[in-house]
């Protein structure tokens, strides 16, 4: 039902706003706890995540109406939030609807008395809603701050670094609903055969643009036909092409040094035809048993696993290494919107711990081998500026030039950008110890 909808979209940002809950997190537990079926839960998800997208923009579009000197109490104000949404950005909600809600919203939570604040601020605002969405000072960091509801630091960097028009394109992506891609488990089955399977069962599915064995799909991919069989897993296209520029063979032996939640070691392991060697590490055995199950349901029996810190020596020494290191994550903000409100000092500590990382493994990396450096984050200080260094310390390294799944030339590095590639904003680095 509708109200219940509503009510569990309003439930969430709430959690999130009283405990700092994660946005997946929260949302999927209010959808259980309302029992909304499919219908009611994907209205619940877009009221909830397009509010959670447009926070500052909303908040913008409710000091133009208010009139009020006093502090709107937190809850009236995500009610507020939830309408304003639907009144501005969901064209198939009736407008009365959304008012009318957020009314009885604040009747039913013990509100009452701002009613009738809420039912004015709301009808001013649906009867000018361009006006409402209007931002001043074009141009500048401060409107896209507001227009794109990402923190000003953030959009002042983004200008800085590449430019106005290349920010906003940034911004704007950042916002709308990321695609679904799905990698072939090709030890099981091939892209055409998969691509017949699921569309044959009613799913909306097609082939990636450029990256072979990949397919964009929509629906819930654990519930899609193939999943319990291992056909496929889910993948970031510019995830996956970070192990495809390792080059990988079968019978070679790999460290995937921050492997959680798997994803990489699955890609090496197909790419090596279930023939060879994998360690996957990561800090905490509870992310490792989800690599042990993935590699179960995709038929994987070369990947071992082990809990370790990535900045601990190491014995054996490998022909590859593949290094997700731990960063910031400003690059996958289209798939965890609640990154955009992280403290900027949160990542100021970043780069010395992925420097330390990157050096400490360098040395189980065997001569002529390959070591992938990589970050789903995009900025220079925790991508090249890290390798730079790394590179400064080790001339014994050296970066090799690839050519990535899209036919691009790399001379060593590249950044993937969610508004010119398609992907999560992702970071990949190739190096060689020198023979």
């Amino acid at each position: 039902m509708p109200d219940n909808a509503r009510l569990a979209a309003l439930t969430a940002l709430e959690r999130c706003r009283r405990s700092g809950a994660w946005s997946s997190a929260a949302l999927d537990a209010v959808i259980t706890k309302y029992e909304l079926d499919p219908r009611s839960a994907a209205l619940a998800s877009n009221i909830f995540l397009g509010v959670t997208q447009n926070v500052t923009l909303l908040d913008h579009c409710i000091g133009k109406y208010c009139t009020t000197k006093s502090k709107i109490e937190p809850k009236v104000r995500d009610i507020l939030r939830c309408a304003v949404y639907q009144i501005a950005f969901m064209d198939k909600i009736p407008v009365n609807a959304a008012v009318n809600e957020a009314v009885e919203q604040c009747k039913k939570l013990g509100y009452s008395r701002a009613s009738g604040f809420t039912n004015a601020v709301l009808r001013k605002i649906s009867s000018s809603r361009e006006a409402a969405l209007n931002v001043d000072n074009e141009g500048t960091a401060e409107y896209l701050s507001i227009r794109y509801s990402h923190p000003l630091w953030l959009c002042e960097y983004m200008v800085n670094h590449h430019g106005y028009e290349f920010a906003e394109n940034f911004f704007a992506e950042n916002n709308r609903e990321p695609q679904t891609t799905i990698q072939v488990n090709t030890l099981k089955t091939t892209a055409p055969e998969l691509l017949t399977k699921l569309t044959e069962s009613g799913v909306d599915a097609k082939l990636h643009p450029w990256l072979e064995n990949c397919l964009i799909v929509k629906g819930n991919v654990t519930a899609l036909n193939g999943f319990d069989e291992g056909l496929f897993y889910v993948q970031d296209p510019a995830a996956r092409a970070a192990v495809t520029i390792a080059e990988l063979k079968s019978g070679t032996n790999v460290l995937d040094a921050c492997a959680a939640p798997g994803g990489k070691s699955f890609a090496a392991a197909i790419d090596m035809r279930n023939t060879g060697s994998i360690l996957s590490c990561d800090l905490h055995e509870k992310k490792l048993s989800l690599i042990k199950t993935g590699a179960k349901r995709l038929g994987i029996d070369i990947i071992d696993t082990q809990v370790r810190d990535a900045r601990s020596p190491l014995d054996e020494k490998f022909d590859v290494i593949i290094v997700d290191v731990p960063c910031s994550g400003y690059g996958v903000i289209r798939k965890k919107p609640d990154i955009r409100f992280k403290p900027e000092k949160e990542r100021l500590s970043l780069p010395d711990i992925q420097y330390a990382i990157l050096n400490n493994l360098s040395n189980s990396l065997k001569p002529c081998g390959a070591l992938i450096y990589s970050t789903c984050t995009v900025f220079r200080e925790e991508n090249e500026d890290v390798v730079s260094r790394f590179l400064a310390a080790h001339p014994d390294f050296e970066t090799v030039q690839f050519t990535l799944p899209s036919g691009k030339k790399a001379s060593g590095m590249y950044t993937f950008w969610p508004h010119i590639d398609g992907t999560d904003g992702f970071f990949v680095c190739k190096l060689r110890r020198k023979q």
